[in-house]
């Protein structure tokens, strides 16, 4: 806990087998209360893994996007008591150790929404991050910022804090389920009111690391255009957008189906099997 605030980390998982153990050693267990992570549909062994370390997975009966998984971990975080949420992705990429500097943001009550930047610093082409990639962030951050009115150095990170209430308030299910979700997000955050802080984050871009293709990056960078231009025909009152309507569908809503995920159990070994391993030690 930090000032008496319950933390939870969230991992959104897609093929994660090689890279989950890594990350989740790093997690700083002195301040975080519990983790979870959802599978979406993963094609090797990553729920059993997680389950294995004793990690509550919930793996989603085929893969329905990048969007669709966060709304499964932050509701099922909201489930546990959290308080703060910070999304940690278990592809290595972004530094566990930074969870205690972005939840004591938001614990410390001066901000409500806490982002890891790769921007801020020397980080993002120090650690690998495609020259491409780099440029199409600079450019899409720079329209989203005049279309929003507001001032971030990236929209783009994968490594994000908030507060219970933001997660309750937000009308996240009228979010897509792909990996536009994450800049709706943000945009929602921005149009409600809410304080956004921002850390230097060093990432590390490496084989086992997950990353979209330059296809799927152009079509998010269009999503993420549209989303700003609606974020200001809203402002304006020339739209009415469901992702910024105040009564739009959030988490909490009992509407929203369950069974479109299950939770990965973790079977312990046999009490014949812990016996012989006894046996054989000399316990």
């Amino acid at each position: 806990m930090l000032n008496g605030q319950k933390i939870i980390v969230v991992m959104p998982a897609y093929n994660a087998e090689k890279t989950l153990r890594r990350t989740v050693d790093e997690i700083p267990r002195d301040v975080v209360d519990g983790v979870l992570l959802v599978d979406d549909a993963s094609r090797d062994s990553t729920s059993k893994l997680a389950a294995s370390l004793g990690i509550p997975t919930f793996v989603h009966v085929r893969n329905y996007g990048y969007g669709r998984n966060q709304k499964t971990c932050y509701m099922q975080a909201l489930r546990m008591g959290a308080d703060v949420v910070v999304m940690l992705h278990p592809d290595y990429q972004y530094s566990p150790k930074l969870i205690t500097a972005m939840a004591a943001m938001i614990t410390g009550g001066e901000f409500d929404v806490v982002l890891g930047s790769r921007i801020l610093g020397v980080g993002a082409l120090a650690g690998g991050m495609p020259f491409y990639k780099y440029v199409f962030n600079r450019c899409l951050t720079l329209a989203q910022n005049l279309l929003c009115s507001h001032k971030l150095s990236e929209y783009h990170t994968g490594y994000r804090a908030f507060s219970r209430r933001v997660l309750l308030e937000l009308p996240l299910q009228e979010n897509d389920d792909d990996f536009v979700f994450d800049n709706e997000m943000l945009a929602q955050a921005i149009y409600f009111g809410f304080r956004i802080g921002e850390v230097s984050c060093p990432t590390k871009y490496f084989e086992d690391a997950s990353s979209i293709n330059f296809r799927r990056s152009v079509k998010y960078g269009l999503g993420v255009l549209g989303t700003s231009i609606l974020f200001r025909l809203n402002r304006w009152g020339l739209a009415k957008s469901r992702i910024f309507a105040r009564d739009g569908r959030r988490l909490d809503d009992a509407s929203v189906p369950a069974d479109y995920y299950r939770e990965e159990l973790h079977e312990a070994p046999p009490v014949a099997t812990v016996a012989s391993e006894e046996s054989a030690r000399g316990g």
